[in-house]
């Protein structure tokens, strides 16, 4: 049992504050497609759950606050690029298919942003800002690729565990 701003939780239900966390991040990140926003976060909370216990749509769904019909083909597709397997049945659901510390937040943003219509732009010749993105567009994918989803999950407990009063005794 956790203490999450004065109330009581599971780590299932931990992980309902990830979106109003996420929402709190300054507006100079990256621009990605909802779609990718909604994949990190789909594995993100997959990656807060006890391994090997899958989990249902409508629970990630709550939890990160996306539309359940686009969660179902988002993870349909994380599903057909090993990310994620799914368990049919009642207790049915989806887990992660590699565990967090091996799925990087580069390879899941590449796997769902890939085929997307807006190609590179490759800059004029002497552009002066040529190498200025390039050398950013490295930076960015040095960060991202080695970046796991494991860290992701410590960084965020830490932080809820440092910023949040736990007045139980």
């Amino acid at each position: 049992m956790v203490v999450i701003n004065g109330s009581r939780s599971t780590p299932h239900q931990q992980a309902s504050t990830i979106s109003s966390w996420h929402e709190e991040i300054p507006q100079s990140r990256m621009n990605i497609s909802v779609k990718g926003d909604y994949a990190l976060h789909a594995i993100f909370d997959l990656a807060l759950q006890k391994p090997g216990e899958p989990i249902k749509i409508a629970d990630v769904a709550r939890r990160q606050k996306i539309p359940q019909k686009f969660l179902e083909l988002i993870l349909a597709g994380l599903k057909q690029g090993g990310f994620v397997e799914s368990r049919r049945g009642a207790e049915g659901g989806y887990l992660l298919s590699r565990t967090p510390d091996a799925i990087t937040v580069g390879e899941v943003l590449r796997f769902v942003e890939t085929g997307k219509s807006a190609k590179p732009r490759k800059p004029p010749a002497g552009d002066p800002f040529a190498e200025t993105w390039h050398r950013a567009d490295q930076a960015l994918s040095n960060v991202i690729d080695h970046t796991t989803f494991a860290e992701l999950v410590r960084n965020w407990r830490d932080r809820q565990s440092k910023y949040v009063p736990n007045w139980e005794i």
